[in-house]
């Protein structure tokens, strides 16, 4: 910039640590909350489009074929499963699927002031926020094509944008209750722009095959979903042994080579179904391991292990958010199946009963093991429920989920009446060796292996919502500062530790091993870069600044600290740009177009 910059130079050491670095900056990094699935070790995926692997009939290096190829052998089975939500789970944009949106849409948030608009254009999706002036002129208009759409309009749909090699959650979703555009889930309370990143641990349950780069900043391969909607091999494994042995000459009745759920254990087949309908409190991959790295067949927590705060006593039963298989097993019904009743026991994942024939069909289900006289109304009672006679109506009652707005669940416990306290087993669930967490998946009649590192990265993450596990992680962190010093998240733990406390010298020692452990972090970047910013260091901190940025462009507080290391460095020129450059990337935050004006001026 030219005549402008000498009025910036001589204004800015007393413009921005006034105005900017409190404001903005004034955020200490050591105590960013880490993405939740920041503990999964990244490994590569072969970025392979699976659709063309389908057509021709070859597997990818995992073995996975496509639900196509599976099509060939099982067309009904396969056609029936198409109509179901799990296999509508995500759908790229077309200009087919465009014309069937309700569009246009629009959604003004009062609390920020923010216009949002969903709208097409030649057969393409997008979305845009935008804000007005006083005088009703637009301050900034951020516009991004919407490439997939994520849910069956069940409860709604919402959708992902692509910027770059990373994937962002778009601010608005569509809810079928209101038939409304309103805010996505965790755009209620603040403004993220196109900047919530769809991360690994998330995205997983909704697709039938994601790639992700690594596993904590939203970042893909080239491709982004090899599959995109949750298809057979989610359920079967990997098909490829399978295929090639039906094509020599096996039997289909043998199930060669592939996995059929109905002949594993109950506990190896509601594995299945837990991997994604069991959130507990904390979803912990093993060291090593990804969320990818589950196959049908094998004990879940051997690639994830899921870990759950205990009940208490006078809890209410409010566990509906994707509970469903710790729900299930505090019912009778599993208690006295000896375990032995399934999530399949009643759900077929290949067919969907729509909402005027679930009730017949799961009355039937219950038939299986009750005698329609065991019920205790009347049937003339009975017959005034709505639907009539209607066993999961009154027994499995839906109810609306708090954490996602027009949402409603269904309740798995099955009570036999409303408000039905929990079962002792509820309290029962936790061993000596882990008296504050409750591991839902451990393979039963096994010892409990889970490492003392998947421990302490569920209790920072549940640390997090729940502060009386602030002491469980710092005491586990101790620990591990002495057994297992080499691991990243230790060593970052430790950092973050020692820069709370103010001994900011023994923070960088961890935090550059930190870095060290894992060179392609970019939180172990940004933190290293405030540690020695702190201290002084600003080149170093500069430096290490630029490459928590580059590594990961779209998490503004890498940036912003940034601009901050540049501004006390007196680097303003490279600060003005840096600003720029965040703005060309958040351009809802009118705080820093405020302060770029000042600079610019």
């Amino acid at each position: 910039m030219s005549a402008p910059r000498t009025c910036w130079r001589a204004s800015i050491a007393s413009v921005f640590p006034s105005l900017v670095r409190v404001a903005i900056f004034g955020t200490v990094i050591a105590g960013f909350p880490l993405p939740w699935s920041v503990f999964a070790q990244t490994k590569p995926i072969r970025h392979q489009e699976l659709s063309a692997v389908s057509a021709t009939g070859h597997a990818d290096e995992d073995g996975y074929v496509g639900s196509t190829a599976c099509a060939q052998c099982h067309a009904n089975i396969s056609a029936s499963f198409a109509r179901t939500r799990m296999g509508n789970s995500v759908t790229k944009v077309s200009p087919a699927s465009v014309r069937k949106l309700p569009l246009p849409g629009s959604f003004y948030d009062q609390a920020i002031d923010r216009h949002f608009e969903v709208f097409s254009r030649n057969g393409k999706l997008f979305q845009s926020e935008f804000a007005q002036g006083a005088d009703g002129e637009e301050t900034f208009r951020a516009t991004q094509e919407v490439k997939w759409i994520v849910g069956a309009g069940a409860n709604g749909f919402g959708g992902l944008v692509q910027r770059g090699a990373s994937l962002f959650e778009a601010p608005l979703s569509y809810y079928s209750t209101p038939q409304k555009w309103e805010p996505s889930p965790g755009y209620e309370q603040q403004d993220t722009g196109f900047n919530r990143p769809v991360l690994a641990g998330c995205i997983s349950c909704h697709v039938g095959r994601p790639a992700p780069a690594d596993q904590d900043t939203g970042k893909f391969g080239p491709v982004p979903f090899l599959q995109a909607s949750i298809g057979c091999e989610n359920c079967h494994g990997p098909g490829a042994a399978h295929v090639q042995a039906m094509k020599a000459g096996g039997s289909r009745s043998t199930g060669v080579h592939i996995v059929n759920p109905d002949r594993l254990s109950a506990d190896l087949e509601n594995d299945i179904c837990m991997s994604c309908h069991e959130a507990g409190d904390s979803r912990v991959p093993r060291p090593g391991k990804t969320y990818q790295d589950f196959r049908p067949g094998t004990p879940l927590d051997k690639a994830v292990s899921i870990l759950m705060v205990p009940i208490k006593r006078d809890a209410p039963d409010a566990h509906d958010h994707v509970q469903h298989y710790f729900e299930m097993s505090m019912s009778k019904c599993f208690r006295a199946s000896s375990r032995q009743l399934r999530c399949a026991t009643c759900h077929d994942p290949h067919v969907e009963p729509s909402r005027e024939e679930a009730p017949d069909y799961f009355n039937r289900k219950c038939m299986n093991c009750h005698e329609s006289s065991a019920c205790r109304l009347s049937m003339e009672a009975r017959q005034k429920t709505a639907p009539a006679d209607n066993c999961i109506g009154c027994h499995m009652p839906q109810r609306e989920a708090p954490e996602t707005a027009h949402t409603s669940l269904t309740n798995h416990r099955i009570l036999a009446r409303p408000g039905e306290p929990w079962p002792e087993e509820a309290f029962e669930q936790t061993t000596p060796e882990m008296p504050d967490l409750v591991h839902l998946n451990r393979v039963r009649d096994e010892p409990d292996d889970l490492p003392a590192i998947s421990r302490l990265e569920a209790y920072r993450e549940i640390g997090e919502r729940k502060p009386e596990y602030a002491d469980a992680y710092q005491k586990m962190l101790g620990e591990l500062e002495q057994s297992d010093p080499d691991h990243v998240s230790v060593q970052e733990g430790l950092g973050k530790r020692d820069l709370a406390a103010g001994e900011v010298e023994a923070a960088i020692v961890h935090l550059r091993r930190a870095a060290a452990l894992s060179p392609e972090r970019a939180i172990d970047q940004s933190l290293l870069s405030d540690a020695l910013a702190r201290e002084g260091h600003l080149d170093e901190a500069i430096a290490a600044g630029e490459r928590a940025v580059g590594l990961d462009p779209y998490h503004a507080l890498y940036q912003k600290s940034l601009v901050d290391h540049l501004i006390e460095a007196k680097q303003y020129d490279k600060a003005v740009a840096a600003m720029e450059h965040y703005m060309e990337l958040f351009p809802e935050d009118d705080f820093m177009r405020k302060m770029l004006k000042i600079a610019q001026e």
